[in-house]
Parts: structure tokens; sequence; C-alpha cells
């Protein structure tokens, strides 16, 4: 950092410079209480954050990259932005699998009559329109490759389990409340070995957990179960499909259980499934990109970040309609209060961060103009909950920066922020990561848990129900606060990075992430 120069006043002279630094401080300091303040009462007494969520995730719902809803999200936002006097595009950074979800309907039709709950993966091929009736076989316990590829003829014609059947349905908490100690630690041994049991099971058939499907689909299976259980009450993690001319369905906990007694019993259960699905081919993908044109420094850079896609069995409410409607509410706040920033603000909702932060990375490789006069960047993307934690990313002077952006944050908002500073960078996870690879000052805003992992996190309960409005508007507010102050300081933020220290187990000193380039065309097809 630059060194202040030493300077020698006469007596008066140096009272008089004095007051002059103080009458300065004070005048920036009121100043950007000010702005401060109308942020507050402008979220407090105007929050859009209800209207937004109701639009964005009732109206047009999940945003798996590909589909319809995504690009109609695109559009939404920018015409949003437009309203709101805000600068905004749609720029395509790739290409991506076409498809658009219909129905999943899935019944059990012997030995009972029952509909049963379930949800066709993401990019699965559909039955075209008619409902497949037939006897589901588990994969087996084979000795090795040999005797599955002697075993693989009986999935001809049937549905095919490949999931371990759960021994409970009750989430560990749920236990640990009201088990005995003695019945809770046989719970999970026999989990555990249950667990590296069924790993075991299905490496001896000699193909991936992403090629199996495949391989069952060649050899004639009419269709893959799955139960991705999340550890809670009635959620289930869902991604996608590896399948190109069967369905693949992940069938809840609590029906693939009977299901899966029933085979074993040899009751053998007949079900019907019918999951209704387009293929639409190759389609672009964008990402949405608004901007608030700064005046002294239009060519240095200050952005709000946060990915826009989203896995589709729920509505993407917390992952990451919550980081979106952030972003978005403080840009809308910022525009009324700050219309003209000393920065340039930009905003980046990313297309395909859930495939592997495929939109941030390609804007990192696209734009080195934004990302070479980067001043900082904040992300939002791990749930609903108040901003508690931020780190500084293993750049040298976070500390200094971002305690000094934070001091103009009201007490109520920041005194329950654990920063970390120089902190450790970020190899990925979200999209602050793409920026962090290529040493420009990323930076993720994380938030309380609210049980985000079991319950919202890829599930099919990611519903606006989910969100909780106050901890959002507070997250609104302290993210338009450090953007403007991001936008006012002075100084520039420097690049310097701390030393990462030793590998404990290599003895090799850590490395810098390194960047990765952005995947522009997708699906890849899995290997083993």
């Amino acid at each position: 950092m630059k060194i202040p120069k030493t300077f020698h006043f006469s007596y008066t002279g140096s009272i008089a410079k004095l007051l002059i630094i103080a009458c300065v401080f004070t005048a920036n300091l009121v100043s950007a209480q000010t702005v401060i303040e109308k942020i507050v009462q402008e979220e407090t007494k105007n929050s859009q954050l209800q209207v937004l969520a109701h639009e964005l995730l009732d109206g047009i719902g999940p945003r798996l990259v590909g589909t319809p809803q995504m690009k109609k999200a695109n559009e939404w936002a920018v015409e949003k932005y437009t309203n709101w006097g805000i600068a905004a595009r749609n720029e395509q950074w790739g290409e991506w699998k076409g498809w658009e979800r219909g129905i999943t309907h899935i019944d059990m039709l012997s030995p009972r009559v029952k509909s049963l709950e379930g949800t066709q993966l993401s990019w699965s091929p559909s039955t075209k329109g008619k409902a497949i009736k037939a006897e589901i076989i588990i994969i087996p316990d084979v000795a090795d490759s040999l005797a599955f590829v002697n075993w693989l003829p009986n999935v001809k014609g049937k549905f095919v389990m490949i999931s371990m059947n759960q021994p409970t349905g009750r989430p560990d908490d749920n236990w640990l409340q009201f088990a005995t100690k003695e019945s809770f630690d046989k719970l999970k041994k026999e989990r555990t070995e249950m667990t590296d049991a069924w790993r075991k099971r299905l490496s001896k058939t000699g193909h991936s957990s992403r090629m199996l499907p495949i391989i069952l689909e060649k050899a004639g299976a009419l269709g893959v179960l799955t139960n991705n259980w999340s550890n809670g009450f009635g959620v289930d993690k869902i991604f996608n499909a590896y399948t190109t001319k069967i369905p693949t369905v992940d069938i809840a906990l609590e029906d693939y259980g009977t299901l899966y007694r029933l085979v074993e019993s040899g009751d053998n259960p007949i079900i019907s499934i019918q999951t209704d699905s387009k293929d639409l081919g190759t389609v672009p993908s964008f990402n949405t990109i608004a901007e608030i044109k700064g005046t002294e420094k239009p060519d240095e850079y200050v952005m709000l970040s946060a990915h826009f896609d989203s896995w589709d069995a729920g509505q993407g409410a917390t992952d990451n309609g919550t980081g979106t409607l952030t972003m978005m509410e403080a840009m809308r706040i910022l525009k009324l209060v700050y219309p003209n920033p000393k920065r340039t603000i930009l905003v980046g909702h990313w297309g395909s961060e859930e495939q592997g932060l495929n939109g941030s990375r390609a804007f990192v490789e696209d734009h080195p103009e934004v990302v070479s006069k980067l001043q900082a960047l904040f992300n939002q993307d791990n749930g609903t909950g108040r901003i508690v934690n931020i780190s500084g990313q293993g750049f040298k002077y976070a500390g200094d920066f971002i305690t000094r952006w934070l001091a103009a944050v009201p007490s109520s908002m920041k005194d329950s922020i654990k920063t970390t500073f120089p902190g450790t960078p970020g190899g990925g996870g979200s999209d602050y990561a793409s920026f962090v690879a290529v040493g420009a000052p990323g930076f993720s805003l994380g938030a309380l848990n609210w049980s985000y992992f079991n319950y919202t996190w890829h599930t099919n309960r990611d519903t606006y129900d989910k969100i909780i409005f106050d901890d959002l508007k507070n997250n609104a507010m302290l993210t338009a606060m450090l953007v403007y102050m991001a936008c006012e300081d002075n100084a520039t933020f420097p690049r310097d990075k701390v030393d990462l220290g030793t590998n404990k187990v290599t003895g090799q000193p850590i490395q810098w992430p390194t960047q990765v380039k952005a995947m522009r065309k997708g699906p890849l097809a899995p290997t083993n």
C-alpha cells in the first residue's frame, strides 16, 4: 500500500489544516449516514421483496438452465430493471440442452392401489404421453462386473431400483431429541454399515453412478427409480437424469421404502409411471447484467452477484431466488438513493451456476475490462438467512477495506456479522470464486443456516414459504450499504494476496485457486 508522506506544519498552519481535514471527514460521514438512512427508510417503508418473490417464484417458477422458465426469468429481470430506470441486458454466454418439465405421475397398482410421491429428474426423457406399467427389480449384490453382465438381461421390461433403502425417514436431530443413546448409536452404526455395503454393491457392477442408468437403459429397462433423501422429513434432492430414452424418477423415501420392502418380500409390486417433458434441442443461455453508470470513475466497478438458475423440483426459492431478490432489491434502492455513483455499479445474475459456475466463469473470460478494474464483488448464495459471515478471501488488505465499509452500517445489522481477515480464497461453491481465481476481489455474504442444506438446498421443498422476508430485507439493505461504501471509497482495493502457508499433508506451499474455463455447451455426457 502507498505510505503517506510526513508533513511539517507551523503551529497556526497545522491547526488550520487539521480543521479542514476534520470538516471534510465530518462532511463525508454526514453524507454517508444520509445515504445509509435513506437505504433503511426505502426498504422499511417500500420493500418490493414479496412482490418480486411472488412474480419470480410463483409466476415463473424454477429456473433450470436450458428451460423456457430460465429464459422467461431473464426477460422478466431485464423488464424490471428497465422499469426502475436501470440499463439491463441479457448476454449470451453459451448454449445448453433445451428441456421443459411436464407432469410426473407414479402409481402403485399392485398389491394395492396408491398414488406415489415422486419427481422425474431434470432433463429426463418423457414416456411419450402414456403411462408405462411394469414390475420392479432391485440392483443386486453381485460378485463382480462379470456377474453383473450375466445378470443384466433381467432388467428388460422392468423398472430398476438403484438407491439404498434408508433405515429411517427421521432426521438425526429428531432421533437425538427423543431416542435413547443406545438406540441412536445402534441406528448410526447400522446406517453406516448399510451405506458402505450399498456403495460396494454399486462398485461391483463396474460402472459409476452416472453410467449405471445408461447401462440399464441399453439393457432394456423401462425406467430407473432412485431415492436421494436429504436427511429431513419429506425432502429429497433432485438433480439430473443420465438416461436419454427411458425416464429416471426420484421416489420419496416413504414410498421408495414401501416398494423396496415389497420387492424384497416377493410381493412383486407393479407400478405405473407417466413422465411428460419436451426436448427442445439446443438453446442459447444467458446472464442478466444491469448497470448504474459511474460518474467520477466510470471505468471502475463494484458488483452485486447471485446466480439466477436453479434446480427445478421446487421453486428455486432459497437456492438462489433469495440471493437474486437481494441483489435486485439492492439495485432498486441504490438507483433511488444513489443514482450517480462514483464508480459504475454492475449486477450479474448468472446462468448455470449449478453445473459449475458457468455463467460467471464466462463473464470473467469475456470481460477483462471489468475484472481488471473491479473494486469489489458481493455474492449471496446460501439461503434465506441474515448475512452473518464475511471472509477476506485471502486478500491481504481486505480487513482494512471491508471494516471501513462496515463502519457505516447500523450496529443492529453489523454486530452479528463475523468477519475473518484475511481469510482464505474460495476455490468453488458459488460465483464469487470465479473472480477470486483470477485475483479479483470477490466476497461471499454468508447467511444463517435455517436448515438450508437438509431442507431446501437442491430439494423438492425449496419453495416460497421457506423465505424469511425480515432476513431478506436485512440482506438487501446491507448489500446496498456495502456497495455504496465501496463505490465511494477514495482508495482502490489492492490485490495483494496473503501467504497461504504450507499444506500439512504434502508439505508443499498452498496455491491460490486457478481459473477454470466455463463449459460453454452442455450437459457433458457422463463417463465411467
